[in-house]
Protein backbone atom coordinates (compact mmCIF):
# COMPACT_ATOMS: atom_id res chain seq x y z
CA UNK A 1 0.00 0.00 0.00
CA UNK A 2 1.10 3.35 -0.68
CA UNK A 3 2.96 5.58 1.93
CA UNK A 4 1.30 9.09 1.88
CA UNK A 5 1.92 11.41 3.98
CA UNK A 6 1.07 14.87 2.48
CA UNK A 7 -1.11 15.86 5.48
CA UNK A 8 1.78 15.69 7.13
CA UNK A 9 3.44 18.70 5.12
CA UNK A 10 0.65 20.40 3.98
CA UNK A 11 2.47 23.51 5.71
CA UNK A 12 5.62 24.75 5.93
CA UNK A 13 6.98 25.07 9.28
CA UNK A 14 10.26 24.68 11.36
CA UNK A 15 11.14 21.09 10.68
CA UNK A 16 8.59 20.13 9.00
CA UNK A 17 10.60 16.97 7.51
CA UNK A 18 11.85 16.13 10.34
CA UNK A 19 8.33 14.16 11.69
CA UNK A 20 9.19 12.22 8.59
CA UNK A 21 12.69 10.88 9.69
CA UNK A 22 10.94 8.80 12.54
CA UNK A 23 8.50 7.07 9.93
CA UNK A 24 9.31 3.18 9.65
CA UNK A 25 6.96 1.94 7.03
CA UNK A 26 8.09 2.51 3.71
CA UNK A 27 11.75 4.48 5.09
CA UNK A 28 15.22 3.84 3.90
CA UNK A 29 15.91 2.46 7.13
CA UNK A 30 13.43 -0.55 6.40
CA UNK A 31 15.07 -0.78 2.81
CA UNK A 32 18.88 -0.07 3.64
CA UNK A 33 19.43 -1.30 7.24
CA UNK A 34 21.05 -4.74 6.21
CA UNK A 35 23.03 -3.52 4.39
CA UNK A 36 24.31 -0.63 6.99
CA UNK A 37 24.74 -3.54 9.31
CA UNK A 38 26.31 -5.92 7.20
CA UNK A 39 29.10 -3.02 6.22
CA UNK A 40 29.84 -1.90 9.76
CA UNK A 41 30.34 -5.31 11.09
CA UNK A 42 32.97 -5.96 8.34
CA UNK A 43 34.44 -3.10 8.83
CA UNK A 44 34.61 -3.77 13.08
CA UNK A 45 35.75 -6.70 12.43
CA UNK A 46 38.79 -5.25 10.07
CA UNK A 47 39.74 -2.90 12.78
CA UNK A 48 39.83 -5.40 15.52
CA UNK A 49 42.09 -7.65 13.55
CA UNK A 50 44.60 -4.56 13.08
CA UNK A 51 44.71 -3.59 16.27
CA UNK A 52 44.55 -7.31 18.22
CA UNK A 53 45.80 -10.17 15.72
CA UNK A 54 48.36 -8.47 13.18
CA UNK A 55 51.70 -8.53 14.23
CA UNK A 56 54.03 -5.35 13.91
CA UNK A 57 55.29 -6.33 10.32
CA UNK A 58 51.80 -6.94 9.19
CA UNK A 59 50.67 -4.02 10.57
CA UNK A 60 52.58 -1.99 8.83
CA UNK A 61 51.53 -3.51 4.97
CA UNK A 62 48.32 -3.26 6.51
CA UNK A 63 49.17 0.30 6.90
CA UNK A 64 50.27 0.51 3.38
CA UNK A 65 47.29 -0.95 1.99
CA UNK A 66 44.90 1.37 3.74
CA UNK A 67 46.78 4.59 2.23
CA UNK A 68 46.48 2.40 -1.31
CA UNK A 69 43.14 1.97 -1.01
CA UNK A 70 42.16 5.34 0.33
CA UNK A 71 44.41 7.37 -2.23
CA UNK A 72 42.73 4.99 -5.36
CA UNK A 73 38.98 4.70 -4.12
CA UNK A 74 37.95 7.80 -5.98
CA UNK A 75 39.04 6.31 -9.86
CA UNK A 76 35.47 4.00 -9.07
CA UNK A 77 32.62 6.27 -10.73
CA UNK A 78 30.12 6.24 -7.65
CA UNK A 79 28.66 9.20 -9.84
CA UNK A 80 26.87 6.99 -11.69
CA UNK A 81 23.79 6.79 -8.89
CA UNK A 82 24.36 10.72 -7.71
CA UNK A 83 25.80 12.60 -10.54
CA UNK A 84 28.04 14.14 -7.94
CA UNK A 85 32.49 13.16 -7.30
CA UNK A 86 32.64 10.94 -4.65
CA UNK A 87 34.80 12.84 -1.64
CA UNK A 88 38.14 11.59 -0.27
CA UNK A 89 40.32 12.77 2.66
CA UNK A 90 43.17 14.09 -0.22
CA UNK A 91 41.32 15.14 -3.19
CA UNK A 92 39.31 17.96 -1.19
CA UNK A 93 36.20 19.03 -2.29
CA UNK A 94 34.67 18.52 -5.24
CA UNK A 95 31.87 21.09 -7.22
CA UNK A 96 29.47 19.25 -9.73
CA UNK A 97 27.89 21.63 -12.66
CA UNK A 98 25.33 19.91 -15.20
CA UNK A 99 24.67 21.71 -18.17
CA UNK A 100 21.35 22.12 -19.63
CA UNK A 101 20.96 19.22 -22.38
CA UNK A 102 17.92 18.67 -24.66
CA UNK A 103 15.36 16.49 -23.57
CA UNK A 104 15.57 12.76 -23.65
CA UNK A 105 20.10 13.31 -23.09
CA UNK A 106 21.12 12.02 -20.11
CA UNK A 107 23.54 14.65 -17.98
CA UNK A 108 26.94 15.16 -18.05
CA UNK A 109 28.66 15.67 -14.69
CA UNK A 110 31.95 17.87 -15.02
CA UNK A 111 34.05 17.86 -12.00
CA UNK A 112 36.43 20.42 -11.17
CA UNK A 113 38.77 20.98 -7.93
CA UNK A 114 38.60 23.83 -5.44
CA UNK A 115 41.50 25.46 -5.47
CA UNK A 116 41.25 26.76 -1.42
CA UNK A 117 42.12 22.81 -0.34
CA UNK A 118 45.17 23.24 0.93
CA UNK A 119 46.94 20.04 0.18
CA UNK A 120 45.31 19.80 -3.86
CA UNK A 121 48.81 19.46 -4.92
CA UNK A 122 49.61 16.18 -3.80
CA UNK A 123 46.52 14.75 -6.29
CA UNK A 124 47.10 13.11 -9.27
CA UNK A 125 45.70 15.20 -12.36
CA UNK A 126 44.93 11.55 -14.06
CA UNK A 127 42.13 10.90 -11.17
CA UNK A 128 40.95 14.27 -12.05
CA UNK A 129 40.73 13.60 -15.58
CA UNK A 130 38.84 10.40 -14.90
CA UNK A 131 35.97 12.25 -13.71
CA UNK A 132 35.63 14.51 -15.73
CA UNK A 133 32.88 13.03 -17.49
CA UNK A 134 30.82 11.00 -15.86
CA UNK A 135 27.41 10.38 -16.83
CA UNK A 136 25.20 10.11 -13.46
CA UNK A 137 21.62 10.42 -12.68
CA UNK A 138 20.65 6.76 -12.97
CA UNK A 139 18.36 7.26 -10.13
CA UNK A 140 16.19 10.65 -11.87
CA UNK A 141 15.80 8.06 -14.37
CA UNK A 142 14.09 5.57 -12.96
CA UNK A 143 11.76 8.14 -10.84
CA UNK A 144 11.03 9.68 -14.37
CA UNK A 145 10.11 5.77 -15.43
CA UNK A 146 8.16 5.42 -12.59
CA UNK A 147 6.01 8.36 -12.52
CA UNK A 148 5.34 7.87 -16.11
CA UNK A 149 4.25 4.22 -15.59
CA UNK A 150 1.70 5.67 -13.34
CA UNK A 151 0.48 8.34 -15.79
CA UNK A 152 -0.43 4.91 -18.23
CA UNK A 153 -2.64 3.32 -15.65
CA UNK A 154 -5.86 2.91 -17.19
CA UNK A 155 -8.61 4.13 -15.64
CA UNK A 156 -12.45 4.03 -16.83
CA UNK A 157 -13.58 8.07 -15.55
CA UNK A 158 -13.43 9.51 -19.28
CA UNK A 159 -14.75 6.33 -21.04
CA UNK A 160 -17.58 5.60 -18.73
CA UNK A 161 -18.98 9.19 -18.90
CA UNK A 162 -19.21 8.97 -22.45
CA UNK A 163 -20.52 5.39 -22.40
CA UNK A 164 -23.45 7.19 -19.54
CA UNK A 165 -24.07 10.14 -22.58
CA UNK A 166 -24.12 8.34 -26.36
CA UNK A 167 -25.24 4.99 -25.24
CA UNK A 168 -29.55 5.76 -24.67
CA UNK A 169 -32.17 3.11 -23.62
CA UNK A 170 -33.80 3.46 -20.21
CA UNK A 171 -35.06 -0.20 -21.08
CA UNK A 172 -33.59 -3.63 -20.62
CA UNK A 173 -31.17 -3.96 -22.96
CA UNK A 174 -29.88 -0.22 -23.16
CA UNK A 175 -28.75 -0.90 -19.68
CA UNK A 176 -26.89 -4.33 -20.84
CA UNK A 177 -25.90 -2.69 -23.79
CA UNK A 178 -23.93 0.62 -21.34
CA UNK A 179 -22.90 -2.49 -18.32
CA UNK A 180 -21.41 -4.42 -20.80
CA UNK A 181 -19.35 -2.12 -22.20
CA UNK A 182 -17.65 -0.96 -19.27
CA UNK A 183 -17.60 -4.53 -18.14
CA UNK A 184 -14.84 -5.22 -21.47
CA UNK A 185 -13.15 -2.30 -20.46
CA UNK A 186 -12.22 -3.76 -17.30
CA UNK A 187 -11.59 -6.88 -18.83
CA UNK A 188 -8.94 -5.51 -20.70
CA UNK A 189 -7.33 -3.99 -17.42
CA UNK A 190 -7.25 -6.34 -15.37
CA UNK A 191 -5.65 -8.63 -18.49
CA UNK A 192 -2.65 -6.08 -18.63
CA UNK A 193 -2.55 -5.91 -14.97
CA UNK A 194 -2.13 -9.73 -14.29
CA UNK A 195 0.35 -9.51 -16.84
CA UNK A 196 2.77 -7.11 -15.46
CA UNK A 197 1.65 -6.65 -11.46
CA UNK A 198 2.91 -9.68 -9.21
CA UNK A 199 -0.15 -8.55 -6.81
CA UNK A 200 -2.40 -8.91 -9.78
CA UNK A 201 -1.35 -11.98 -10.89
CA UNK A 202 -1.68 -13.42 -7.22
CA UNK A 203 -5.18 -12.61 -7.10
CA UNK A 204 -5.96 -13.68 -10.83
CA UNK A 205 -3.82 -16.51 -11.30
CA UNK A 206 -5.32 -18.06 -14.13
CA UNK A 207 -8.59 -16.86 -16.39
CA UNK A 208 -10.94 -19.17 -14.53
CA UNK A 209 -10.38 -16.66 -11.57
CA UNK A 210 -11.23 -13.95 -14.05
CA UNK A 211 -14.52 -15.98 -15.12
CA UNK A 212 -15.28 -16.13 -11.53
CA UNK A 213 -14.91 -12.79 -10.43
CA UNK A 214 -17.17 -11.52 -12.83
CA UNK A 215 -15.39 -9.43 -15.60
CA UNK A 216 -15.53 -12.81 -18.37
CA UNK A 217 -18.61 -14.85 -19.25
CA UNK A 218 -17.82 -18.68 -20.20
CA UNK A 219 -19.23 -18.16 -23.62
CA UNK A 220 -16.34 -14.98 -23.96
CA UNK A 221 -14.06 -17.50 -22.14
CA UNK A 222 -14.13 -19.39 -25.04
CA UNK A 223 -13.91 -17.15 -27.83
CA UNK A 224 -10.96 -15.63 -25.72
CA UNK A 225 -9.14 -19.56 -25.65
CA UNK A 226 -10.25 -19.96 -29.44
CA UNK A 227 -8.57 -17.25 -30.80
CA UNK A 228 -5.38 -18.70 -31.98
CA UNK A 229 -2.74 -16.36 -30.96
CA UNK A 230 0.82 -16.85 -29.39
CA UNK A 231 0.93 -12.86 -28.03
CA UNK A 232 -0.71 -11.05 -25.03
CA UNK A 233 -4.43 -11.25 -25.52
CA UNK A 234 -5.25 -8.14 -23.61
CA UNK A 235 -6.53 -6.51 -26.48
CA UNK A 236 -9.22 -8.80 -27.52
CA UNK A 237 -12.37 -7.15 -24.69
CA UNK A 238 -11.23 -3.69 -27.06
CA UNK A 239 -12.30 -5.74 -30.31
CA UNK A 240 -15.31 -6.72 -28.26
CA UNK A 241 -16.07 -3.07 -27.41
CA UNK A 242 -16.18 -1.79 -30.71
CA UNK A 243 -18.22 -4.35 -32.33
CA UNK A 244 -20.78 -3.97 -29.44
CA UNK A 245 -20.78 -0.24 -29.96
CA UNK A 246 -21.19 -0.66 -33.64
CA UNK A 247 -24.16 -2.76 -32.97
CA UNK A 248 -25.11 -0.44 -30.54
CA UNK A 249 -25.27 2.27 -33.67
CA UNK A 250 -27.43 -0.07 -36.18
CA UNK A 251 -30.08 -0.51 -33.71
CA UNK A 252 -29.82 3.21 -32.56
CA UNK A 253 -29.05 2.98 -29.14
CA UNK A 254 -25.97 5.56 -30.23
CA UNK A 255 -27.81 8.22 -31.93
CA UNK A 256 -25.65 9.41 -34.27
CA UNK A 257 -21.66 8.84 -36.46
CA UNK A 258 -20.08 11.88 -33.72
CA UNK A 259 -21.16 10.11 -31.25
CA UNK A 260 -19.56 6.73 -32.12
CA UNK A 261 -17.17 8.59 -33.16
CA UNK A 262 -16.52 10.35 -29.90
CA UNK A 263 -16.78 6.53 -27.92
CA UNK A 264 -14.41 4.89 -29.80
CA UNK A 265 -11.61 7.42 -29.32
CA UNK A 266 -11.94 7.67 -25.93
CA UNK A 267 -11.49 3.67 -25.93
CA UNK A 268 -8.65 3.90 -27.99
CA UNK A 269 -6.97 6.36 -25.60
CA UNK A 270 -7.88 3.36 -23.13
CA UNK A 271 -6.29 0.93 -24.86
CA UNK A 272 -3.32 3.26 -25.37
CA UNK A 273 -2.73 3.28 -21.84
CA UNK A 274 -3.06 -0.39 -21.56
CA UNK A 275 -0.51 -0.97 -24.48
CA UNK A 276 1.92 1.58 -23.05
CA UNK A 277 1.91 -0.42 -19.33
CA UNK A 278 2.60 -3.56 -21.44
CA UNK A 279 5.88 -1.98 -23.36
CA UNK A 280 6.97 -0.43 -19.80
CA UNK A 281 7.13 -4.38 -19.13
CA UNK A 282 8.51 -5.41 -21.79
CA UNK A 283 11.57 -2.66 -22.15
CA UNK A 284 13.29 -2.01 -19.05
CA UNK A 285 16.30 0.38 -18.25
CA UNK A 286 19.16 -1.05 -20.20
CA UNK A 287 20.81 -4.08 -18.00
CA UNK A 288 23.97 -2.77 -18.75
CA UNK A 289 23.32 0.65 -16.88
CA UNK A 290 22.22 -0.90 -13.63
CA UNK A 291 24.71 -3.60 -13.52
CA UNK A 292 26.93 -0.91 -13.90
CA UNK A 293 25.77 1.29 -11.20
CA UNK A 294 25.57 -1.33 -8.88
CA UNK A 295 28.95 -2.63 -9.06
CA UNK A 296 30.59 1.09 -9.06
CA UNK A 297 28.58 1.70 -5.35
CA UNK A 298 29.78 -1.69 -4.17
CA UNK A 299 32.85 -1.84 -5.17
CA UNK A 300 33.49 1.74 -4.13
CA UNK A 301 32.54 0.83 -0.85
CA UNK A 302 34.22 -2.61 -0.67
CA UNK A 303 37.57 -0.39 -1.17
CA UNK A 304 36.46 2.22 1.68
CA UNK A 305 36.45 -0.68 4.21
CA UNK A 306 39.81 -0.77 3.94
CA UNK A 307 40.71 2.34 2.65
CA UNK A 308 38.71 4.16 5.85
CA UNK A 309 40.06 2.44 8.25
CA UNK A 310 41.75 4.51 11.08
CA UNK A 311 45.59 3.70 11.69
CA UNK A 312 47.64 3.95 14.48
CA UNK A 313 48.90 7.98 15.12
CA UNK A 314 51.82 7.12 16.17
CA UNK A 315 53.19 5.90 12.70
CA UNK A 316 52.85 9.93 11.96
CA UNK A 317 50.59 9.29 8.54
CA UNK A 318 49.45 12.13 7.02
CA UNK A 319 45.97 12.49 7.58
CA UNK A 320 45.92 10.11 10.32
CA UNK A 321 46.62 11.69 13.55
CA UNK A 322 42.76 11.13 15.28
CA UNK A 323 41.82 7.74 16.04
CA UNK A 324 38.09 6.39 16.16
CA UNK A 325 36.60 3.36 16.26
CA UNK A 326 33.52 3.97 14.67
CA UNK A 327 33.70 6.15 11.03
CA UNK A 328 31.19 8.42 11.18
CA UNK A 329 31.32 10.32 7.62
CA UNK A 330 32.08 7.06 5.89
CA UNK A 331 28.68 5.31 7.61
CA UNK A 332 26.90 8.93 6.42
CA UNK A 333 28.47 8.59 2.59
CA UNK A 334 27.30 4.70 2.47
CA UNK A 335 23.72 5.55 4.06
CA UNK A 336 23.51 8.33 1.34
CA UNK A 337 24.97 6.40 -1.94
CA UNK A 338 23.52 3.05 -0.99
CA UNK A 339 20.29 4.70 0.05
CA UNK A 340 19.90 6.53 -3.86
CA UNK A 341 20.60 2.83 -5.04
CA UNK A 342 17.87 1.37 -2.82
CA UNK A 343 15.40 3.93 -4.18
CA UNK A 344 16.23 2.93 -7.79
CA UNK A 345 16.40 -0.59 -6.68
CA UNK A 346 12.22 0.16 -4.89
CA UNK A 347 10.84 2.17 -8.26
CA UNK A 348 12.50 0.37 -11.36
CA UNK A 349 9.02 -1.99 -11.18
CA UNK A 350 6.44 -0.29 -9.20
CA UNK A 351 4.33 -3.42 -10.11
CA UNK A 352 5.37 -5.63 -6.92
CA UNK A 353 4.53 -5.55 -3.51
CA UNK A 354 6.80 -2.66 -1.54
CA UNK A 355 5.71 -0.36 0.42
CA UNK A 356 5.55 2.67 -2.10
CA UNK A 357 4.54 -0.04 -5.46
CA UNK A 358 0.97 1.03 -7.37
CA UNK A 359 -2.32 -0.49 -5.13
CA UNK A 360 -3.10 -2.09 -8.36
CA UNK A 361 -5.72 -4.52 -7.01
CA UNK A 362 -7.28 -1.47 -5.10
CA UNK A 363 -7.43 0.35 -8.64
CA UNK A 364 -9.42 -2.69 -9.81
CA UNK A 365 -11.92 -2.45 -7.29
CA UNK A 366 -12.22 1.06 -7.44
CA UNK A 367 -12.69 1.32 -11.53
CA UNK A 368 -15.27 -1.97 -11.55
CA UNK A 369 -17.46 -0.11 -9.10
CA UNK A 370 -17.15 3.40 -10.09
CA UNK A 371 -17.90 2.46 -14.12
CA UNK A 372 -21.33 0.32 -13.26
CA UNK A 373 -22.38 3.08 -11.01
CA UNK A 374 -22.00 6.12 -13.81
CA UNK A 375 -23.43 3.65 -16.31
CA UNK A 376 -26.33 2.20 -14.46
CA UNK A 377 -27.39 3.68 -11.47
CA UNK A 378 -26.79 7.00 -12.41
CA UNK A 379 -27.81 6.76 -15.90
CA UNK A 380 -30.24 9.57 -17.32
CA UNK A 381 -30.97 10.30 -12.88
CA UNK A 382 -31.08 13.79 -12.56
CA UNK A 383 -32.14 16.19 -9.92
CA UNK A 384 -35.38 18.19 -10.39
CA UNK A 385 -33.87 21.75 -11.68
CA UNK A 386 -33.61 24.54 -9.24
CA UNK A 387 -32.78 28.03 -8.93
CA UNK A 388 -29.60 28.10 -7.39
CA UNK A 389 -28.85 30.42 -3.91
CA UNK A 390 -27.15 32.83 -5.85
CA UNK A 391 -30.00 33.51 -9.05
CA UNK A 392 -31.05 37.44 -7.99
CA UNK A 393 -27.37 38.33 -6.83
CA UNK A 394 -25.89 40.42 -8.82
CA UNK A 395 -22.17 39.14 -7.29
CA UNK A 396 -22.25 35.76 -6.43
CA UNK A 397 -19.60 34.94 -3.95
CA UNK A 398 -19.66 31.87 -1.71
CA UNK A 399 -19.61 31.92 1.70
CA UNK A 400 -16.64 32.15 4.28
CA UNK A 401 -15.83 30.02 7.32
CA UNK A 402 -14.69 31.62 10.57
CA UNK A 403 -11.32 30.12 9.64
CA UNK A 404 -10.81 31.69 6.42
CA UNK A 405 -12.68 35.03 6.59
CA UNK A 406 -9.10 36.79 6.36
CA UNK A 407 -9.16 36.29 3.07
CA UNK A 408 -11.87 38.57 2.52
CA UNK A 409 -10.08 41.37 3.10
CA UNK A 410 -6.92 40.48 0.68
CA UNK A 411 -7.54 42.18 -3.05
CA UNK A 412 -7.76 39.91 -6.12
CA UNK A 413 -4.63 40.13 -8.35
CA UNK A 414 -5.89 42.76 -11.35
CA UNK A 415 -2.28 41.41 -13.08
CA UNK A 416 1.20 42.19 -12.57
CA UNK A 417 1.37 46.08 -14.26
CA UNK A 418 -1.92 46.79 -12.03
CA UNK A 419 -0.06 49.02 -9.87
CA UNK A 420 2.39 50.82 -11.69
CA UNK A 421 2.15 54.20 -11.82
CA UNK A 422 2.93 57.17 -14.34
CA UNK A 423 3.09 60.81 -14.43
CA UNK A 424 0.38 63.06 -16.30
CA UNK A 425 2.87 64.07 -18.67
CA UNK A 426 4.35 60.49 -19.45
CA UNK A 427 0.63 59.23 -20.43
CA UNK A 428 -0.19 61.87 -23.63
CA UNK A 429 -0.18 60.66 -27.20
CA UNK A 430 2.60 62.29 -29.09
CA UNK A 431 2.33 63.22 -32.40
CA UNK A 432 4.67 62.29 -35.35
CA UNK A 433 6.81 64.51 -36.92
CA UNK A 434 5.64 67.04 -39.86
CA UNK A 435 1.77 66.16 -39.03
CA UNK A 436 -0.31 69.16 -38.14
CA UNK A 437 -3.57 67.65 -38.57
CA UNK A 438 -5.52 65.84 -36.27
CA UNK A 439 -3.96 62.05 -34.87
CA UNK A 440 -6.69 60.17 -36.41
CA UNK A 441 -5.37 61.62 -40.17
CA UNK A 442 -1.95 60.35 -40.07
CA UNK A 443 -2.78 56.86 -40.55
CA UNK A 444 -4.51 57.74 -43.93
CA UNK A 445 -1.85 60.73 -44.98
CA UNK A 446 0.77 57.63 -44.21
CA UNK A 447 -0.58 55.33 -46.03
CA UNK A 448 -1.18 58.02 -49.23
CA UNK A 449 2.70 58.53 -48.96
CA UNK A 450 3.53 55.10 -48.95
CA UNK A 451 0.80 53.55 -51.67
CA UNK A 452 1.84 53.95 -55.05
CA UNK A 453 0.50 56.52 -57.91
CA UNK A 454 -0.58 54.67 -61.20
CA UNK A 455 0.21 56.23 -64.49
CA UNK A 456 -3.65 57.40 -64.94
CA UNK A 457 -5.07 60.11 -63.39
CA UNK A 458 -8.58 57.92 -63.09
CA UNK A 459 -6.16 55.39 -60.71
CA UNK A 460 -5.14 58.53 -59.22
CA UNK A 461 -8.33 59.45 -58.17
CA UNK A 462 -9.69 56.02 -57.26
CA UNK A 463 -6.82 56.24 -54.47
CA UNK A 464 -7.77 59.79 -53.36
CA UNK A 465 -11.71 58.77 -53.22
CA UNK A 466 -10.81 55.52 -50.97
CA UNK A 467 -8.05 57.44 -48.84
CA UNK A 468 -10.76 59.84 -48.20
CA UNK A 469 -13.19 56.76 -46.84
CA UNK A 470 -10.90 55.90 -44.84
CA UNK A 471 -10.53 59.63 -43.10
CA UNK A 472 -14.56 59.89 -43.17
CA UNK A 473 -14.59 56.11 -41.41
CA UNK A 474 -12.20 57.11 -38.55
CA UNK A 475 -13.29 60.31 -37.89
CA UNK A 476 -17.07 59.15 -37.34
CA UNK A 477 -18.12 58.87 -33.70
CA UNK A 478 -19.22 55.43 -33.09
CA UNK A 479 -20.76 52.63 -35.58
CA UNK A 480 -23.85 53.10 -34.60
CA UNK A 481 -23.36 56.98 -35.09
CA UNK A 482 -21.63 55.85 -38.80
CA UNK A 483 -24.70 53.71 -39.93
CA UNK A 484 -27.26 56.19 -39.25
CA UNK A 485 -25.39 59.08 -40.67
CA UNK A 486 -23.88 57.77 -43.47
CA UNK A 487 -25.83 57.25 -46.81
CA UNK A 488 -25.19 56.87 -50.43
CA UNK A 489 -27.60 58.90 -52.61
CA UNK A 490 -28.49 57.70 -55.55
CA UNK A 491 -27.01 58.60 -58.95
CA UNK A 492 -27.67 57.86 -62.77
CA UNK A 493 -26.50 54.90 -64.35
CA UNK A 494 -22.68 54.78 -65.32
CA UNK A 495 -21.94 57.99 -62.23
CA UNK A 496 -20.33 56.87 -58.65
CA UNK A 497 -22.54 57.72 -56.20
CA UNK A 498 -21.93 60.47 -53.59
CA UNK A 499 -21.54 59.54 -49.82
CA UNK A 500 -21.34 61.51 -46.82
CA UNK A 501 -20.59 60.86 -43.41
CA UNK A 502 -23.45 63.16 -41.21
CA UNK A 503 -21.99 63.36 -38.01
CA UNK A 504 -24.20 65.52 -35.66
CA UNK A 505 -21.29 66.23 -33.23
CA UNK A 506 -19.17 68.36 -36.10
CA UNK A 507 -20.36 71.38 -37.99
CA UNK A 508 -21.25 70.56 -41.78
CA UNK A 509 -18.61 74.31 -42.30
CA UNK A 510 -15.93 72.27 -40.96
CA UNK A 511 -16.04 69.26 -42.49
CA UNK A 512 -13.45 68.77 -45.08
CA UNK A 513 -13.89 68.91 -48.40
CA UNK A 514 -14.51 66.44 -50.84
CA UNK A 515 -11.44 65.92 -53.46
CA UNK A 516 -12.46 66.99 -57.06
CA UNK A 517 -10.93 64.27 -59.76
CA UNK A 518 -8.84 66.12 -61.89
CA UNK A 519 -9.66 66.29 -65.73
CA UNK A 520 -7.33 64.26 -67.80
CA UNK A 521 -7.20 62.74 -71.24
CA UNK A 522 -9.59 60.16 -72.23
CA UNK A 523 -8.00 56.99 -72.37
CA UNK A 524 -7.73 55.20 -75.63
CA UNK A 525 -10.32 52.25 -76.42
CA UNK A 526 -8.25 48.91 -76.42
CA UNK A 527 -8.88 45.62 -77.99
CA UNK A 528 -10.46 42.92 -76.14
CA UNK A 529 -7.88 41.51 -75.04
CA UNK A 530 -6.18 44.62 -73.48
CA UNK A 531 -9.53 45.40 -72.47
CA UNK A 532 -10.27 42.68 -70.49
CA UNK A 533 -8.72 43.95 -66.52
CA UNK A 534 -10.87 46.81 -67.06
CA UNK A 535 -14.27 45.22 -68.26
CA UNK A 536 -17.28 46.73 -67.26
CA UNK A 537 -19.74 44.85 -64.46
CA UNK A 538 -23.50 46.29 -63.86
CA UNK A 539 -24.09 48.03 -60.44
CA UNK A 540 -25.77 46.07 -58.17
CA UNK A 541 -29.30 47.81 -56.81
CA UNK A 542 -29.02 50.01 -54.25
CA UNK A 543 -29.07 48.41 -50.72
CA UNK A 544 -31.83 49.62 -47.90
CA UNK A 545 -30.36 51.06 -44.83
CA UNK A 546 -28.21 48.71 -42.55
CA UNK A 547 -29.68 47.64 -38.96
CA UNK A 548 -27.60 49.47 -36.31
CA UNK A 549 -26.19 46.31 -35.33
CA UNK A 550 -24.27 45.74 -38.51
CA UNK A 551 -20.72 47.37 -38.90
CA UNK A 552 -19.63 50.50 -40.99
CA UNK A 553 -21.18 49.89 -43.92
CA UNK A 554 -17.43 51.41 -45.26
CA UNK A 555 -17.28 48.17 -47.18
CA UNK A 556 -20.21 48.77 -49.44
CA UNK A 557 -19.60 52.85 -51.03
CA UNK A 558 -15.84 50.62 -51.67
CA UNK A 559 -17.86 48.33 -53.98
CA UNK A 560 -19.80 51.76 -55.05
CA UNK A 561 -16.69 53.26 -56.49
CA UNK A 562 -15.46 49.63 -57.99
Amino acid sequence: MTVTYTARVANARFGGFSQLLLLWRGSIYKLLWRELVCFLGLYMALSAAYRFVLTEEQKRYFEKLVIYCDQYASLIPVSFVLGVAPISRDLGYHLVTVPRLPTGWLPVARVTTCRCVPNIGRVSTSILRSQSHIPGFYVTLVVHRWWNQYLCMPLPDALMCVVAGTVHGRDERGRLYRRTLMRYAGLSAVLILRSVSTAVFKRFPTVDHVVEAGFMTREERKKFENLNSSYNKYWVPCVWFSNLAAQARREGRIRDNSALKLLLEELNVFRGKCGMLFHYDWISVPLVYTQVVTIAVYSYFLACLIGRQFLDPAQGYQGHSLDLCVPIFTLLQFFFYAGWLKVAEQLINPFGEDDDDFETNFLIDRNFQVSMLAVDEMYDDLAMLEKDLYWDATEARAPYTAATAFLLQQPSFQGSTFDITLAKEDMQFQRLDGVDGPLGDAHGDFLQRLLPVGAGVTAGGLLGRRLSLMRRKNSCVSETSTATSCACAGAPDGAAPECGCGDPLVDAGLREPEPELPAGPELPVLGPAAAEPFTTVPMPAPRGPAPPWLPSPIGEEEESLA
